[in-house]
């Protein structure tokens, strides 16, 4: 993947900057709407050069956009129940990587993801979803097993969403193409995780 150098992106860190910069303002009730750089329709018809690529839940109370605070063009948002990682998933994400040169990648969990906790439940009791959605819930188990029961629910699910987030992120790396980028050094991958609660978004270390 190769990163090219403009006016409005360096490198991933100063991405990650700026994504957090406009999360501080959503938490604090100033966000702007309009993002870093206010780009115009007119000059986005000209194309995209997105500075961050965010693969996340598609949970209605977190839209990447407004928790970010972030304008037209800036972040290539991809959206799926329980923020999976699958074939499909793959190549938007290599779409970003190769042709719109997006430096970082993040992959952005939440609490009280509703897809995590119909895994768990799928593990804790055996239960069986409606056919498709058992699909998506058989992407999730594997990152989530073996979570201490004598935890209490509400803990156990918290944890089951920062693993699920892991996950996915261990998935990409694992692809050829995320091997290749990551020995290359020249993208980064971070996972997050949303809270509902506060708006507040926690990077994973």
């Amino acid at each position: 993947m190769e990163i090219i150098a403009t006016d409005h992106v360096s490198n991933a860190d100063h991405s990650l900057e700026r994504l957090m910069n406009g999360n501080r303002r959503f938490v604090e009730g100033q966000p702007t709407g309009l993002g870093t750089y206010r780009y115009s329709r007119d000059e986005l018809s000209e194309g995209q050069r997105p500075y961050a690529t965010i693969l996340g839940c598609s949970d209605s109370r977190v839209p990447p956009e407004l928790i970010f605070d972030t304008g037209l063009g800036e972040v290539f948002v991809i959206r799926v129940a329980g923020n999976i990682f699958s074939s499909v998933i793959a190549g938007s994400m290599q779409y970003a990587g190769s042709h719109l040169n997006s430096p970082l990648f993040v992959v952005l969990g939440h609490t009280k993801c509703g897809a995590v906790d119909g895994a768990l439940r799928s593990i804790d009791n055996k239960t069986r979803h409606a056919a498709r959605i058992q699909n998506l819930v058989d992407l999730i188990e594997p990152g989530i097993k073996d979570i201490d029961r004598k935890l209490s629910y509400e803990e156990r699910l918290d944890i089951a969403v920062e693993r699920n987030v892991r996950w996915t992120v261990q998935q990409i790396l694992d692809t050829p193409e995320g091997k290749i980028r990551e020995a290359e050094g020249k993208f980064k991958i971070v996972g997050a995780i949303y809270d509902i609660d506060t708006g507040q978004v926690n990077i994973l270390g």
